[in-house]
Parts: structure tokens; C-alpha cells; sequence
């Protein structure tokens, strides 16, 4: 079967449109920390499920750059809850290309709001003819790459971790 036709590379990790988010993830380097928040969150068997889900995917930099020591302290069994929240965060209920949330920036006349998975919303806009995402505490990511398929969804990778309201 030729797969690489069909195939995106992140950082040369090859996402295959035919394996889940977890499974596509899983094989990149860039998307460990992401993986290992993931599982310890318990939410590997949500994200391998047929969805569809659309995840902006924060790379290890985007979570090297939270303050010293926040990783590590999500990861602790304690913070289970506060990292599903924060990781649901970064997921909205269906497919969501970049195709169509340009068009939903362009109908919202520069911005789009969008309710995530945990349900609280992030909004999107166009930055320098770059899709970016307002978290709600004001913090923005920027999509490095986008509509990364999956076969139960997509991947958008972005630059920066994106935090719920307390």
C-alpha cells in the first residue's frame, strides 16, 4: 500500500491518514510530551475512538515554554483532572479543517469562537494571514501546520499550550 502520498510530516514523523490521533502522535518526537499528558490524563482510549475530533496538538516547546515546572506538576497523579481539563482544551467535537475555519474567521468578520470539548471556548482569527487561537486567559497559539488527517479527525500542531479560565 502506498501510504506516503497521502502522508504529513511533522518535524519527519510521517502522520498517516489511515491510524488515530494517539497511534499518529505517538510516532513523533515533537508530540511526546502531548502523548505522555495524554495518557496520564486517561484519554487515550477517547482520542483512538472513532470521534471525529479536530485537536490543536501543542508540541514539546509549546509545553517547555510553560513556567518552570508546570509540566511536571500536570503530570503528577494529584493534577489528573486539571490536565484532562486542559487538554480537553485543545479539542473540539468534529472535523474542523483550515479550509473551514478560515471561513468561519471570514464570516465572524476577523474572529470565530468555537466551544471545546471540556466546553469552555477558544477563538480564532487570522494574525499576519496565520490561523492563531485566544485562549482564555489571552494567551495565543499560531498553527504551524495544518489539517494533519487523521482517521478519526484532524491535527492542527501549534506553538503554544492554550489554558482555560480557572
Amino acid at each position: 500500500m502506498e501510504r506516503d502520498a497521502t502522508a504529513v510530516s511533522i518535524n519527519g514523523a510521517l502522520m498517516y491518514p489511515d491510524m488515530t490521533i494517539v497511534e499518529n502522535a505517538s510516532t513523533s518526537k515533537d508530540l511526546s510530551t502531548l502523548v505522555t499528558a495524554v495518557s496520564t490524563a486517561g484519554l487515550v482510549g477517547t482520542l483512538n475512538s472513532e470521534g471525529p475530533f479536530t485537536v490543536f496538538a501543542p508540541t514539546n516547546d509549546a509545553f517547555a515554554a510553560l513556567p518552570a515546572g508546570t509540566v511536571e506538576s500536570l503530570l503528577e497523579p494529584e493534577n489528573k483532572e486539571k490536565l484532562s481539563g486542559i487538554l480537553t482544551y485543545h479539542v473540539v467535537s468534529g472535523k474542523v479543517m483550515a479550509g473551514d475555519l478560515s471561513k468561519m474567521i471570514e464570516d465572524g468578520k476577523g474572529s470565530t469562537t468555537f466551544t471545546t470539548v471540556n466546553g469552555k471556548n477558544l477563538t480564532a482569527m487570522l494574525v499576519d494571514g496565520k490561523v492563531t487561537i485566544k485562549d482564555a486567559l489571552g494567551g495565543t497559539a499560531t498553527v504551524t501546520t495544518a489539517d494533519v488527517k487523521q482517521s478519526n479527525g484532524v491535527v492542527h500542531v501549534i506553538d503554544q499550550v492554550l489554558l482555560p479560565s480557572k
